[in-house]
């Protein structure tokens, strides 16, 4: 994809990134909003934007991504009370996917790739949050990642990106579910959210089978990574402390669209 911006010039080029980080941003918005609004049960797609300490209406100016949480200073205009982290990271994650995936991502794919990071990016949040994948979520994301790889199929005349998905899908489910089946026998507990399965399935539906096994590898990687740094931080770990193991897999899994460009 670099090369094709090359081809359109700096100025073009920039517009075009210029115009994915906005667009991003807004997608983004829309993300830390559903990270606010589902776990507490309210709706995503209705009612006004409010202050979640104050309930004050926000406005037209306070709604623009990044900029107004830079002007208020990450505050309320109206209470004064944190507005917090967790919608600057929604709205910068979802513009950083968007300008990298018209940089990195394999021709044909760069739609795809957005969409991909954009669902992976609010799964990654509300697993470090809450520690929770919601099933709607992870439904999505694997309907999405069949409809790629059916549109690929379709248009090559070749059923073979359709059956990998398949195959990547099977193996993600049953890969992390046999994991916790095992250890819940052994230990006699549960040492796996209930969330992870399906949403290693759902990703091995837009990698295929090779990207699981990727996947997981990668996910290991930035679990230890994580763990290191806590220790380092200065925080306790024993073997009743908890990752969001979604989180670990979401970071890896993005990465391995844009290097191979999924199924």
């Amino acid at each position: 994809m670099i090369a094709g911006l090359e081809q359109t010039g700096g100025q073009g080029a920039g517009v075009l990134l210029a115009g994915a980080g906005v667009l991003g941003a807004i997608v983004g918005s829309f993300l830390g909003a559903t990270l606010e609004r589902l776990p507490a049960g309210r709706s995503v797609v209705t009612g006004r934007s409010a202050c979640d300490s104050c309930g004050t209406a926000l406005t037209v100016i306070e709604l623009v991504p990044v900029l107004s949480w830079l002007v208020q200073r990450g505050k309320c205009r109206t209470c004064g009370s944190p507005i917090g982290w967790w919608q600057m990271a929604a709205e910068l994650g979802a513009a950083g996917i968007a300008m990298a995936s018209v940089l990195l991502a394999p021709p044909g794919t760069v739609l795809a790739a957005m969409v991909f990071g954009w669902q992976l990016l609010l799964l990654a949040l509300l697993d470090a949050r809450h520690l929770w994948l919601p099933r709607v979520l992870t439904g999505a994301l694997a309907a999405s990642g069949l409809a790629v790889a059916g549109a690929r199929a379709f248009a090559l005349q070749d059923g073979a990106p359709l059956l990998n998905a398949l195959a990547g899908g099977g193996l993600g489910f049953a890969l992390l579910w046999l994991v916790a089946t095992l250890y819940r026998r052994t230990r006699g507990r549960e040492g796996m959210g209930g969330g992870d399965p399906p949403l290693l399935g759902a990703i091995g539906l837009w990698l295929g089978p090779l990207g699981v096994v990727h996947t997981v590898l990668g996910g290991s990687l930035v679990g230890l990574a994580a763990a290191l740094a806590l220790f380092l931080a200065g925080r306790k770990l024993s073997g009743d402390s908890v990752l969001p193991l979604g989180t670990c897999l979401a970071i890896a899994a993005w990465p391995l669209f844009l290097w191979a460009g999924g199924v």
